[in-house]
Parts: C-alpha cells; sequence; structure tokens
C-alpha cells in the first residue's frame, strides 16, 4: 500500500531536501513549498495527508500559517519544526493545533518515528474532500498515488507522478520545458530539458489510450488538456 502525501514548508532549500529524501525513501509522497502563500496555493490544488511546518519563515510565520490553514482544514495533521525550543513556543504551538513539535537539530530516524506516529493518530480522509480526480478516462487517487486508466492500475516513476499532477492540477496552462523542470525536479536540478520530453514520451506511453491527456505544444512545451 502507498504511503500518504506530506507537504514540507521551509525555506531553507537544504532543509526541504534533506526532509524530502528521506521521507520517500521510507516510501512517502513529498511535496515542497518554501514560504506561506506558496504553501496555501499548493493545498488548494492538493490535499496532503500531513504537514511539516518550519515556525521561522520570512513572509509568514508558522504559527500564523497553521492557523489560517486550520480554518480551513480543521482536520489535517501538523508537526511544527523549528531551531526554537523555548517552552511557551512548543506549548503555543500545540495548543494552536499542532500535533507535534521537533525542534532542530534532530535525526531523520526521529522525524519519520514521530511521522508516523502522527499519521496512525490521524490519517483519515476528510468527508468534504474528494479521494479522486478524472480527466476523462483518467482517475487519480489523491491520497494513494495511484493512477487508473479505464479503471485499470497505471505503474509510474515518482517523477512521472508528480508531472502529471503537476499538469493536471492546471488544466491548459502551457508550460515551457524549463519551467516544468524548475516545478516538479527543482530549482537546484542540472539536467538537460530533454528529460522533461523523455518523461513525457513514457508517461504518455503508459496511459495508452489516454496518452492525450498530455497534449505538446511545439515551440513552447506541453499541456494538459482533456479531449476524450
Amino acid at each position: 500500500m502507498n504511503k500518504p502525501t506530506i507537504l514540507i514548508i521551509d525555506d531553507e532549500k537544504d532543509m526541504r531536501k534533506l526532509i524530502k529524501l528521506s521521507l520517500e525513501r521510507e516510501g512517502y509522497m513529498c511535496l515542497e513549498a518554501s514560504n506561506g502563500p506558496e504553501a496555501l496555493e499548493e493545498l488548494t490544488q492538493m490535499l496532503p495527508s500531513l504537514l511539516i511546518i518550519d515556525v521561522m519563515m520570512p513572509m509568514m510565520d508558522g504559527f500564523t500559517l497553521a492557523q489560517r490553514i486550520r480554518s480551513v482544514h480543521p482536520s489535517i495533521p501538523i508537526i511544527f519544526l523549528t531551531a526554537r525550543g523555548d517552552e511557551w513556543d512548543r506549548i503555543h504551538g500545540l495548543k494552536i493545533g499542532g500535533d507535534d513539535y521537533i525542534v532542530k537539530p534532530f535525526s531523520i530516524g526521529e522525524l519519520i518515528a514521530r511521522v508516523e506516529a502522527v499519521l496512525r493518530r490521524t490519517t483519515h480522509i476528510p468527508v468534504q474532500v474528494q479521494a479522486f480526480d478524472y480527466y476523462g478516462s483518467v482517475k487519480i487517487d489523491k491520497f494513494g498515488r495511484n493512477v487508473f486508466v479505464n479503471e485499470e492500475p497505471v505503474s509510474l516513476t515518482l517523477k512521472e507522478y508528480e508531472l502529471l499532477i503537476y499538469l493536471c492540477n492546471r488544466l491548459g496552462h502551457v508550460f515551457t520545458r524549463e519551467q516544468l523542470l524548475q516545478h516538479v525536479w527543482g530549482f537546484d536540478y542540472f539536467g538537460s530539458e530533454r528529460t522533461v520530453d523523455t518523461h513525457i514520451k513514457t508517461l504518455r506511453l503508459k496511459l495508452k489510450s489516454a496518452g492525450s491527456l498530455i497534449q505538446t505544444v511545439w515551440g513552447i512545451g506541453y499541456k494538459a488538456e482533456v479531449l476524450e
């Protein structure tokens, strides 16, 4: 069974990458945001099973962000991550709805154990949130990270899945290869733009009859569009 999706919100890129890599090794699907507004935008596209929020961030601190999120999604689990270990901060974080509070520096083993503990206590799918998105004959299980074409399961790599989700969440929007590299692979990825072409090709092949969902916009890049 695929593990849940986790959104990591931290302005330190190296910290986000470390947490993301460690959780993905455990089978989790991870999304990233570098600040509060990015996180709020991400939550309009997909509701993760858990949020890891750094408290000390520019633009919007983690406590304020958590309160904003809680006003819309009151049940989503939150783990606060911070370099501040003051008792008041820990108490405040828990009082405003945090499910756990981890002080930096920490071991990856501790983080994973706490993530698993919080998910055991809280994992559920809120009734007001759809578990599946449909794009013609393509069905995407947002919580289990499963994809189906005509109800038949399709096996995708992590990057193929992230690419599909990114395009489908923005139907009709045309992205250049460079934009897709930045948003799906990350700003620190130094590979060729041909990486995008290769993943698009294999994604279409795996989607079989629904491969037309991913459209080439000649001279620009790619978009997702339901043509069925």
